[in-house]
């Protein structure tokens, strides 16, 4: 997140604190060939993370430009 400008900073943090509440919220895809990865879009921006419901956690995996997200 540190090379992330502070512009889109903000926002990416603001959503990303939203999957507490709501972790699969409207425009989250479910990435094929996973049990449990989702990635929602945040501008240019995209985070991946995992969602364990039997545990009640959200881990965020990656968040990185649209270009270099699914390397």
């Amino acid at each position: 997140m540190r090379k992330i400008p502070t512009v889109y900073y903000n926002s990416i943090s603001r959503h990303i604190f939203e999957l507490a509440e709501n972790p699969r919220p409207f425009g989250c895809i479910k990435l094929s060939g996973f049990d449990n990865l989702y990635r929602i879009r945040v501008g240019v921006y995209r985070v991946i993370y995992s969602i364990e419901d039997d545990i009640l956690t959200v881990k965020v995996i990656k968040v990185d430009h649209r270009s270099g997200v699914c390397k």
